[in-house]
């Protein structure tokens, strides 16, 4: 039995892929922590107040959520055609 072209693969139809494949590099995951974590260890780092970069810890904790787990779960609903509920 012939074996299947891995570059074939990701043109099936019901292989709807990644959110991240259509995201600019900027806009990737690891670019994402990165600047998260940038931003919270700079504001360590410039103002040594713990309260404040917890504050802003908290802060890059919802963006994370907002754009690694939910953004990308809600693309792939709507790309299996769920809509939102």
């Amino acid at each position: 039995m012939p074996r299947p072209d891995p570059a074939q693969e990701g043109n099936r139809s019901d292989d709807i892929g990644s959110v991240w494949d259509f995201k600019p590099w900027w806009c990737q995951p690891w670019s994402i922590l990165l600047t998260g974590l940038a931003i919270v260890a700079g504001s360590w780092l410039v103002l040594h107040l713990w309260w404040l970069s917890s504050g802003v810890a908290m802060v890059i904790g919802a963006w994370w959520w907002l754009f690694l787990v939910l953004m990308p779960a809600a693309w792939k609903q709507e790309q299996a055609g769920g809509g939102p509920s």
